[in-house]
């Protein structure tokens, strides 16, 4: 029988689950766990510079390993400045686990100092949470709070510690629970096979298909059969903002991703389907636009993982609630030895969709003459290029998130790395660092702008204490974009508080970190800089490149009405 404070059951338990790293900041209610982390050498703890970054930097990690990342911070403003990270893993189910100090269990309800009923506030925006009432119940709930995390629809997770279940003083058995049983939660692991035969038979029969893929092909490890049945069954596929990288963006089937900026041919497609097979996505309003007109031909097949999602917004006519691995897999077996029904419609609908290809190719957007600024596009391209598209990409949001989605093409899940339902301005450096942390050989390139970088920037001191080698490509056009292109748009060229003035002089800013830091200005200027910013992935480089501030982000969905009604250009529309 091996006897432990709660602190140290804390630190044992992180150890034999696996965990390597642990992102936090310490504070009073926190310090008998920290105490415990610093005697032993297993878990590395990443010491963040504000506790947002450390849930941000924990989701990056998630991502990109599909493994729930961990989290550490103290009571009252520790957790409250968690809460905009827990939020944006919530919004695109990421798994993760924050442990949150808590004032000792005898001054809850007092109005401590720094007490906050974090259980309370986080609950809206959880998957679950716990409370720990005894330090002999650690080993329990921390297993029940790291499976919660990561079976299922994924999601974040808090545990609240009060500081006396962790005295050293007071100590319990502590045994690893290699197994977790929670009554009443018990997720499906498979989908019903009935329904998953009325699927495939429509999908043999459809003349106009198209699938349609989310977050949940990532989050479930099933591109590899995705992309077989798409290749077995020749439809095209288009993918949500969360599903890009589920399916490689350079075959020939796909049609990019969909929705406010998706691609002119996948929205197009969509509305003119008589059959979407929707996988692993949840019908945003990002992708839907106007529920009321949303592809009015077409019949929906819907399989996820969560059955509140299915029929939520719009109605599935052939519902299936289990994992998408598991159903792609189910799909593939009976469709074997069967053919279309209508082979000829297929070749058809290809010709449609090709046709809208062509109406577009070489309108996208207007490269750039020299003497003028750098369009943010053609940035994106060479990135892309210089990188073999192999990078781990993570942005902030706006417009730099949009052209990075349209340009940078992924053939890999877990590469493409962006706050998509909270659209979390700040996200994209701290997640970069997560990522590069616990991915050093691979190159990790972080898009933001001026705007959304100065809300994190201070993270530049953690990567300078750990040696972390983050390529960070700052779009910086002097102004707040997407709300200066809705102002454009919609309030006459308004532009109320979009300008962002006094910024720093980022060169000496990063220099001032001991990174180096380069200026593009020009476009004769920008091969060079990337060359110097990508010949060391261990290094931490900066690049400032002056774009062009009247950019606007196309195509964009006109609001409230049908997927192919959209904004082409500042000029034209559909």
């Amino acid at each position: 029988m091996e006897l432990l404070s709660g602190a140290d059951m804390i630190a044992r338990f992180l150890q034999d689950e696996g965990v390597e790293r642990i992102y936090g900041y310490p504070g009073g209610a926190a310090l008998h766990i920290y105490d415990a982390l610093f005697r032993q050498d297993k878990v590395k703890h990443i010491l963040v510079r504000h506790e947002q970054a450390a849930t941000h930097a924990a989701d990056g990690y998630a991502r990109a390993s599909g493994k729930p990342g961990t989290v550490l911070v103290t009571s009252g403003p520790g957790a409250t400045n968690a809460v905009t990270g827990i939020a944006t893993a919530y919004m695109d189910s990421i798994p993760m686990v924050v442990l949150c100090g808590q004032v000792a269990s005898h001054l809850i309800g007092e109005d401590a100092f720094q007490e906050t009923d974090i259980v309370g506030v986080t609950r809206p925006i959880v998957k679950h949470s716990f409370a720990i009432k005894h330090p002999s119940e650690i080993p329990e709930v921390l297993k029940k709070a790291y499976y919660l995390a990561a079976t299922g629809r994924p999601g974040p997770v808090v545990v609240d510690i009060p500081k006396d279940m962790t005295a050293p003083t007071e100590r319990y058995e502590y045994v690893y629970p290699k197994k977790v049983k929670i009554r009443s939660y018990n997720p499906v692991t498979r989908g019903h096979s009935g329904q998953i035969k009325k699927a495939v038979d429509m999908m043999l029969k459809a003349r106009r298909p198209v699938f349609y893929t989310g977050g949940g092909i990532v989050t479930s490890g099933a591109s590899e059969n995705l992309t077989a049945l798409v290749k077995r069954l020749g439809f095209p596929i288009t993918t949500t903002l969360m599903g890009i990288g589920s399916y490689p963006q350079t075959d020939e089937q796909s049609l990019g991703w969909l929705g406010m900026h998706g691609s002119y041919e996948s929205n197009m497609a969509m509305h003119h389907a008589d059959l979407i097979i929707a996988i692993g996505a949840r019908f945003d309003d990002r992708v839907t636009n106007n529920t009321s007109k949303f592809c009015p031909t077409a019949k929906i097949v819907h399989v996820d993982i969560d059955p509140s999602s299915i029929s939520k917004t719009v109605r599935a006519d052939v519902p299936i609630v289990g994992p998408a691995d598991s159903v792609i897999n189910e799909m593939i077996s009976l469709l074997q030895g069967r053919e279309m029904a209508n082979a000829e419609a297929l070749p058809e609908w290809w010709t449609t969709i090709d046709g809208w290809r062509a109406e577009r190719e070489g309108k996208l957007y207007e490269p750039s003459q020299p003497g003028e600024r750098l369009k943010p596009q053609e940035v994106i391209e060479a990135v892309y290029h210089i990188t073999r598209g192999e990078a781990f990409v993570t942005t902030d949001v706006g417009q730099h998130q949009m052209f990075a989605a349209q340009y940078y093409k992924f053939d890999k899940p877990n590469r493409w790395i962006t706050s998509g339902g909270l659209g979390t301005m700040g996200f994209g450096f701290p997640a970069a660092m997560g990522v590069k942390q616990n991915f050093p050989d691979d190159v990790v390139v972080c898009f933001t702008g001026e705007g959304s970088f100065q809300m994190m920037m201070q993270e530049l001191s953690t990567c300078k204490q750990f040696g972390t080698g983050v390529k960070i490509i700052n779009l910086n056009n002097g102004t707040l974009g997407m709300v200066r292109q809705w102002q454009d748009l919609n309030y006459k060229s308004r532009h109320a508080h979009s300008y962002v003035e006094s910024l720093p002089d980022f060169q000496k800013l990063i220099e001032a970190y001991g990174f180096t830091a380069l200026k593009v200005e020009h476009h004769d200027e920008l091969d060079a800089a990337l060359e110097r910013t990508f010949a060391d992935n261990d290094e931490l480089v900066f690049l400032d490149i002056d774009v062009d501030p009247r950019e606007h982000v196309y195509p964009m969905q006109v609001p409230l009405g049908a997927m192919r009604d959209m904004l082409l250009s500042k000029t034209e529309r559909t």
